[in-house]
Formats: C-alpha cells, structure tokens, sequence
C-alpha cells in the first residue's frame, strides 16, 4: 500500500471558523405569491390517534420533565433506582414510562412495529444509533468497530423495511473517531487547514501522514475514516445520513470529515449531511462557507438546521477558558439566526432543489410556520424530499402531525435499543434540551384538552 508524506493545502477548506451572523448576499429571492393560510398548532384533536394511556404516559412524562430539578439530577436519580430495584426491576419501571415515551424498541420486531404505527400517521423515520463519546469516554478501536456496525445494522433496517419512506438515519461522528483526536484536528486546522481532497484519498484507502498528527493518531484517524467511508458506501442511494453537530472545540473537525464525505458521496444528491446550530454566533458564516464549498468542490449539499443543545456547557467552558461566549445573546437572537438561515436555504433550494436539501429540525412553531409558508410561496414541492420537517419521538406531536396532515414530509429522530443502551443518551438528551422540555406546556395542555374529551364521552 502506497504511503505518502503530505503537507496542507490551504485553499480547500479553509477557516472554518469564521465568525459573523449577518444577512447572506449569495441568492436573491424569487417574487413571492399570495400567502397560504397561516398553520395553526392548537387542536386536540392531533392527539385523536394516540390511546388513553398514550394520553396518560406523555401527561406523567412532561410532568417530571417540566421539574428543572428532576432533570438536573435524573442520571443519579436513576442510578439510584437501579440499584435498588436491580437491572430487571429498573427496565419493569422504565420500559412502559420514559423508554416507551421517547424509543422504538429494542429489536427489529419492536421497531417496525412502532415505524408502521408512525407511517400510518404520515410521518417518517429518522432512526438514531444511541452511542456517541466526550472527552475523557474514548474506549478504544473495537468498541469503534462495533459502534460501526451497529451503524450499518441502521442503515440496514432503515432501508428495507416497508414503513420506510425516503429514510434517513443520523450519525455522530464521535462514536467512530475519538474525541481527543476531534479537539487536535480541530486546533490543527485552524492553523493550516487540511485539503479534502486527502481525506477522500484516505477513504479510498490510500496511507497518508496527515501534519500534526503522531503515529499511533494517523492510525487512528485513518480507521475512522474507513469506517466513516464503509458506512456512507451502505448508504449512498438508499438512506440519507444526517451528520449530527457537537460541541464548538470539536465541530470544525466534525465538519472537516462531513464535507470530505460529501466531496465524495454526494456527487448525483444530497446523501450525507452536516448540521448547523443557530445558536452558535458563527453559524451563519459556517453555513455561508458550506455552500460556497459545495460549489467549488462541486457537491450536492444536505443541511439539518436546528437551534442548538449544549448552550449551558459551551457558555460554562468560553467562561472557565476566558474566550468570548459562542451564543448568541439572547433567545430572540438566535430565533433571528435560525429564521435568516432558513431563508437563505429555502432560496437556494427553490432554484435547485436537485442538489441542495434541508430538514427544518425544531420544535419552535414561528419557524415551522414561516418555513411552510415560505415553502408555498417559493413553489417548492412540499412531498419532493427537498426541504422536510423533524422533532424528536415522543414530543411535538401537534406541529408533526399537523404538518403530516397538510400534506409536508415530517421526520421523528427515533433513538432504538435496549433500556440499559438508550438510558444514558436520554439523560444527556433531556440535560441539553431542557429549553424545549420548558416549553412543552402547551404540548401538556393540548393532551389535558383531549383527555377530558374522552372522559366527558364516558
């Protein structure tokens, strides 16, 4: 096997970190129609279709979850249940509650019968491999490995399941390439990027040296890129891949190995995707850059645009590190980064919908709205994949089946295995997303409203 010493290309894939939110000049908007007809999220009768102990479960669910406390401390809460009520008796207490609240299943079986329940409401799935890793969590190459197949076991069943619509799955890099070597590439890179064109020569097998990087990481790194490399080869055509965002020390580097993928896969559609958290400062510029890459280089471009999960740790660390704070000010700013995104994609899909895509992930109504009625005004085909909808399995069931019903592709990220597998991803879930379990009042009172309906009928 041919071994080559190479030093970085600057031009390629330079600064990823360029820092500025302001308003895109790269597209013009196409004269916009009559307005369609505002979207109303306020009916009870979306939740028609879930049974009284569907009803009951979400009740109790977003009760404890409303308790900032309860989700503060609900890793040693459930630490504590498990030892007391032992492996059997915690998965008893949790497998009719919070699992099956927020997961599918843990076989196959379980799953497809969950996905058949969701298809027949017009949504879709969006399936979600359970295992990701911070600093301090490395466990070495065979865990990596197994982590990979588990990948290709979701790509797998993402595809050949009947209930499986135009699938898409998401991926977290860190499951397959250590966080450790994420934070070093990430400091590498900001100094003298790396060309993308030796990250695809390293998927296609080819040795390289990467600068800056010692023997044991260019081993490491050049496995990881294999198996990032085995999983988009299994996906390519089938099943879309949505490369989930992370922490800010870590994402240009996470962004690095995307745009590598996509440089390679994404040559006839828009097959792997990267994320964008709006609440970062920098996020418009990142995704300015993003399509400015996919032009020069040539590739089709898939965006996930979500507002952001991590504001309490990243603001921790810019504190504790003296750096600037990363997020924005306040929650009308970032509002005005994610809706100013969301614009800038829906007129560049509108003019080529065959090599750019976007999922709008949020659960916030205002932007779910002006997406949709965005979508009718641009003319954009609502069902053609180009521009679809996500929230999570479990919440937000009024916006996903609205929109399902008006005739919009909706997506659910649906997390899938045993209680003892999903536990540890729901507690850092729930911990990163407590601004969106704050806000499912109203999610709350819709379900009371349908509760009391059916009792009254009694």
């Amino acid at each position: 096997m041919i071994r080559t010493r190479l030093r970085p290309v600057l031009p390629s894939i330079s600064s990823l970190r360029l820092i500025g939110t302001g308003p895109s000049s790269v597209v013009a908007s196409k004269p916009t129609g009559q307005a369609p007809a505002t979207l109303a999220f306020e009916d009870p009768s979306a939740f028609r279709v879930k049974t009284l102990y569907e009803l009951l479960r979400a009740l109790a669910v977003f009760r404890f979850c409303s308790f900032p406390v309860l989700v503060n401390n609900c890793g040693k809460l459930m630490s504590v249940a498990r030892t007391l009520l032992g492996r059997r008796g915690f998965s008893m207490l949790l497998r009719p509650t919070v699992y099956s609240q927020f997961v599918a299943g843990e076989n196959e079986m379980e799953i497809s019968q969950s996905m058949e329940k969701m298809s027949s409401l017009g949504l879709r799935p969006m399936l979600a491999v359970p295992i990701e890793e911070d600093l301090g969590e490395s466990t070495g190459e065979k865990r990596y490995e197994d982590n990979m197949e588990a990948m290709l076991e979701c790509v797998r069943m993402s595809h050949s399941n009947a209930w499986s619509r135009e699938p898409m799955m998401q991926l977290k890099i860190t499951a397959l390439l250590s966080p450790e070597l994420c934070v070093k590439l990430t400091t590498l890179i900001a100094n003298e990027p790396y060309d993308l064109n030796l990250l695809v020569r390293a998927m296609d097998g080819e040795m390289l040296d990467f600068p800056g990087l010692t023997e044991s990481e260019n081993r490491h790194f050049h496995c990881s890129l294999r198996r990032l490399n085995k999983i988009s080869e299994a996906s390519v055509n089938k099943v879309r891949v949505l490369v989930d965002a992370e922490y800010t020390y870590m994402n240009p580097a996470l962004s690095l190995v995307t745009m590598a993928m996509m440089k390679k896969f994404n040559k006839e559609g828009p097959w792997i995707w990267n994320t964008y958290q709006c609440y970062l400062k920098e996020s418009r510029s990142l995704l300015l850059q993003a399509l400015q890459l996919s032009r020069n280089e040539g590739f089709c471009l898939g965006v996930k645009l979500v507002r952001g999960a991590y504001m309490d740790k990243e603001r921790k660390l810019a504190k504790a590190e003296g750096r600037l704070d990363p997020i924005h000010n306040s929650w009308e700013e970032t509002n005005d980064s994610y809706n100013g995104s969301l614009e800038v994609m829906l007129d560049i899909i509108s003019q080529n919908p065959g090599r750019y895509s976007m999922i709008v992930a949020t659960h916030n109504e205002e932007s779910v709205r002006k997406a949709a009625e965005r979508i009718k005004e641009l003319g954009i085909n609502c069902e053609g994949g180009s521009v679809c909808f996500g929230q999570l399995l479990g919440m937000c069931d009024h916006v996903s089946l609205t929109l399902a019903k008006e005739g919009y592709a909706v997506y659910k990220s649906v997390p899938y295995g045993s209680v003892e597998d999903t536990v540890p991803y729901l507690v850092r879930r729930a911990q990163e997303n407590q601004t969106v379990l704050k806000g499912i009042r109203k999610e709350r009172d819709l379900l009371r409203q349908e509760l009391w309906r059916r009792i009254r009928r009694i």
